[in-house]
């Protein structure tokens, strides 16, 4: 692949005058006035303290550092209302969505809501995976009360808070103490055709207890090409010893918008390993933020994004190295044809504490049309002086000399470009520790380039 400069940036008009804030607060007040106070006080006070800081801040604008490249005035100038329908949803459709594995755990839920009909399999011992609207509404919510909205608090940004205030359902999640989950967990979120103009507001907490082991899928999928607005928080707290393989997987209607933000805090001897693979969604952004604040504590952040015609995908990443002796990973590889856009943002900071810290960014881009765009800006803020940090990125086009060889064997131009795009993305795939899911995605994106 060839390297090149990123391409100038040219910015867009991105006035929110058209912001629907005020329908988000319509919809709160309706929520409240129709809720009874059926929900813990502590939780009361908490949405409406973010929903205040919602209504300040309102939706970022490019005007925003992190925003710089991404506008949401798709997002801001539609008034998407709370989704509401139960939705129409079998387990075939379900199985659609889960590469085959039967015998992991799901946690199915349907515009927003639990559906435990959809849901089940069989948990080991030390494990257990609930809704967060059920825990509120009839379990025992001081867990909540000490860790909901505490890393990925409100102020941290206005659809964070947005989430806060909306938040009624999503995965609790809890591995204790030296348990393991053998299988995965797979959480996943369907929207349904039915769906357009709705919002949901996802909202996770996974739990890795001190030496647990565990694996969470979070899938978000879509029933038809409706347009609707998801906002998905996930919070994670990854303890001493502890190992969380965490995935998400955005793979939504061309028609919907898509923000997730995942937070995690790790503890020292930790291990925290990330994927995601973004290619639906009309407009998506993903924001994964790690906190590296125990000693040798590590991470591993890759990921791929595949977008087509004048789709817009966004990766924010950043990794907090706090403690000595701790190493970071990350690659992400992105192919875009079309009109598409890109954006990826990596950021390594390294405190003064952190002495010894070992990281290493890296994110490959491939234009596969003249008018696909990327902006790629990788960072680090290094206040440490011995120290192993790298990084760097790449924006080309498919090599012309492997394009030659397998056209010299006969390979045709169409068949040879296929090829090397799947083998693009198959460097970064291959990385994935969970077999099962890499095969499956393997053969998605061998089939989208094949096909």
């Amino acid at each position: 692949m060839t390297e090149v400069l990123t391409a100038p940036v040219e910015l867009q008009a991105d006035e929110n005058s058209g912001s629907s804030v005020p329908a988000y607060r319509a919809d709160f007040d309706a929520l409240h006035a129709n809720s009874g106070g059926s929900e813990p006080s502590w939780l009361t006070i908490l949405r409406e303290s973010a929903m205040g800081e919602f209504e300040t801040t309102g939706f970022p604008t490019m005007r925003d550092e992190d925003w710089h490249f991404t506008s949401v005035a798709p997002i801001a100038s539609r008034k998407f209302h709370l989704a509401v329908s139960a939705g129409e949803v079998s387990v075939v459709d379900v199985e659609g969505f889960s590469f085959g594995q039967t015998d992991w755990h799901n946690l199915v839920f349907v515009n927003g809501r639990f559906r435990a009909g959809l849901s089940g399999q069989t948990l080991p011992e030390g494990v257990t995976a609930e809704s967060l609207g059920d825990l509120l509404r009839d379990g025992d919510s001081a867990i909540l009360e000490r860790h909901f909205a505490k890393i990925a608090a409100p102020p941290s940004g206005a659809l964070t808070a947005l989430n806060t205030a909306f938040a009624y359902d999503g995965a609790v999640i809890r591995v204790r103490a030296d348990a393991v989950a053998t299988t995965p967990i797979h959480l996943i979120f369907i929207t349904t055709a039915g769906a357009t103009g709705g919002a949901t507001h996802p909202h996770n907490l996974l739990f890795a207890e001190r030496h647990s082991s565990a694996t969470v899928i979070e899938s978000y999928v879509s029933l038809g090409d409706s347009e609707y607005f998801t906002n998905a928080v996930t919070e994670a707290y990854v303890a001493d010893g502890a190992r969380l393989n965490h995935y998400k997987l955005q793979l939504e209607s061309e028609s919907a918008f898509h923000v997730g933000t995942i937070q995690v805090h790790q503890a020292a001897n930790s291990r925290y390993e990330s994927f995601s693979l973004a290619t639906g969604a009309a407009l998506s952004r993903t924001n994964i933020y790690t906190k590296l604040d125990g000693n040798a504590a590590e991470c591993v952040l890759n990921g791929l994004y595949m977008v087509n015609g004048t789709q817009h995908v966004d990766h924010q990443t950043s990794i907090e190295h706090v403690a000595p002796n701790c190493p970071s990973h990350e690659l992400y590889k992105g192919i875009l044809d079309g009109r598409s856009h890109g954006v990826f943002n990596g950021k390594v900071y390294v405190h003064p504490e952190a002495q010894k810290t070992d990281g290493k960014q890296s994110n490959n881009n491939l234009l596969l049309s003249e008018h696909a765009r990327i902006d790629t800006k990788p960072q680090l803020e290094i206040f440490a002086d011995d120290v192993k940090c790298t990084h760097g990125a790449t924006v080309g086009r498919l090599d012309e000399t492997a394009m030659f060889y397998l056209r010299s064997r006969g390979i045709g131009v169409a068949q040879a470009r296929r090829l090397l795009t799947y083998a693009f993305a198959a460097d970064v795939l291959e990385k994935m520790e969970l077999e099962p899911l890499r095969l499956a995605l393997e053969r998605q994106v061998l089939a989208r380039f094949t096909a």
